[in-house]
């Protein structure tokens, strides 16, 4: 009985873990429909709209590569934080102070050289299998 108890908790884990993914999913492709419906009845596209559908193109792929490899690549939020950043700025430009502005601004630049670092870590330095 104790060589199975590790065994069963390690499958449970596993599990849930595919469990919330699939969720995360299925959560993702709700919002998607809710979008294009209030595009469709609105009878226009906008930047901000298109921004929205790219973010959660992003976390489907983010899952579905998870689900490939079982590795969540780093890039992937942060490409993600950046969009929605820029949709944050497109959205809220007109109403943000100068120093609104150059702190979202800043912090996209900040996200960008952090991919730019990982990158490179990752050319550089490769991970051993």
């Amino acid at each position: 009985m104790t060589g199975t108890g590790k065994g069963t908790r390690v499958y449970i884990l596993q599990l849930v873990e595919q469990l919330g993914l699939a969720l995360i999913v299925v959560a993702t492709l709700v919002a998607v429909g809710e979008e294009v419906a209030k595009m469709v009845s609105a009878r226009t596209v906008t930047l901000a709209d298109i921004l929205i559908l790219f973010i959660y193109l992003e976390v489907i792929a983010m899952v579905a590569i998870y689900f490939e490899s079982h590795r969540l690549p780093v890039r992937f939020p942060i490409y993600i934080a950046i969009v929605a950043l820029a949709r944050y700025l497109i959205l809220d430009a007109k109403t943000m102070g100068p120093w609104g502005l150059l702190a979202v601004g800043g912090t996209i630049v900040l996200l960008a050289l952090g991919v730019l670092v990982l990158r490179y870590g990752h050319v550089k330095f490769p991970y051993s299998e």
